[in-house]
């Protein structure tokens, strides 16, 4: 959910001052621009954690400008997840050419290489070749080998969350969310769903299209904004990105989630088939089943850990977004698809 989409031109955007210092001490080391300091501050829509501008410079000759990307944290999210983590997930991505370059950091920010891509659409997760691309990109991306324990944190993290959700929520809100039921729906799930045989990963645990990226000559996928990325199961990060099928960030109203939208079973096995096969390996008949049943399952844990998000972010972000309506949905869908997928009432 914490995305950089749609660039909406804006000359008046205001950066805290330290931003700005930080920007103009990068713009001096570049010998081909003309002023340091006349930045032009483009603010980019779609984000839904951090506040995200573009930033150009006029260069000389050429009507070219040199681009960066600043990202400034937002506040309260550090519920979420740990900032220390992220930037040096951030930093072994940048290294390893997976992601943007790191160029500045600030206490509260940071300076990024601007990615010559465009960002996704909603509607190109529905388009059959850049699926596809995506199913490789996830794979080799589930593949890193990432510091850091190597351990599922989705269930811990679920239960920090719903904790902090109690202490932020009025009491007549958390009893019409059913908050109190969910610690035994979390544990329920835990048990159900988990087996000996899934694969642990490096995960995204966040692949809306706001978050993918794709150069149009060479057809490159590039994942950016891990915040959220963890070591968790696999088959948790492809149910998220079919959950984020379902939402379009860039409608009037983007907190309404469309599950019509939710791919079919031909198109999440065609995904899944890519996917596996990415590895070089065939994969049988029956890998590719139970992974589709494991998926479908974690669309649960997908429910519950963006509804109970939405709950936080209620209280602490200042993002212009309806998180109670849309932690709604996602309850209403949990509850609604538990029974099919778990058999149990």
């Amino acid at each position: 959910m914490g995305a950089a989409t749609n660039v909406v031109e804006s000359k008046e955007a205001r950066l805290p001052r330290q931003v700005k210092g930080a920007l103009q001490c990068l713009a001096s080391e570049w010998d081909d621009i003309v002023d340091s300091k006349a930045l032009q501050v483009i603010p980019i829509k779609g984000a839904m954690t951090n506040e995200v501008f573009q930033i150009k410079w006029p260069t000389r000759g050429n009507d070219t400008s040199r681009k960066v990307v600043v990202r400034i944290y937002g506040e309260g999210v550090e519920v979420f997840f740990d900032r220390d983590d992220e930037i040096r997930t951030f930093e072994f991505m940048s290294k390893y050419g997976q992601g943007p370059r790191l160029l500045g950091r600030f206490p509260n920010g940071r300076i990024e290489e601007f990615l010559r891509a465009r960002t996704l659409s909603a509607a190109d997760l529905r388009a059959p070749d850049i699926s596809a691309l995506i199913a490789a990109k996830l794979r080799a991306f589930n593949e890193l080998n990432m510091p850091g324990q190597k351990k599922v944190w989705l269930w811990d993290r679920l239960r920090k969350w719903l904790d902090a959700a109690k202490r932020l929520c009025p009491l007549e809100e958390a009893k019409a969310f059913q908050l109190e039921a969910f610690q035994d729906e979390i544990s329920m799930l835990e048990m159900k769903i988990t087996g000996p045989h899934q694969c642990i990963g490096f995960c995204h645990n966040d692949l809306q299209y706001g978050n993918i990226m794709i150069e149009e000559e060479t057809k490159s996928i590039t994942l950016i904004d891990y915040e959220y990325a963890t070591y968790n199961p696999v088959a948790y990060d492809i149910a998220n990105h079919f959950c984020e099928m379902a939402s379009d960030y860039h409608t009037e109203t983007p907190h309404i989630v469309d599950y019509s939208k939710y791919p079919g079973l031909e198109e999440r096995l065609r995904f899944l088939q890519i996917y596996l096969e990415s590895s070089g390996k065939k994969p049988g008949e029956k890998e590719v089943q139970q992974l589709a049943e494991d998926v479908d399952k974690y669309t649960l844990a997908s429910h519950l850990t963006w509804g109970v998000w939405g709950i936080i972010s209620e209280y602490v972000n200042e993002i212009d977004f309806d998180y109670k309506v849309y932690a709604e949905q996602r309850f209403q869908q949990y509850w609604k698809q538990k029974p099919q997928l778990l058999g149990s009432s």
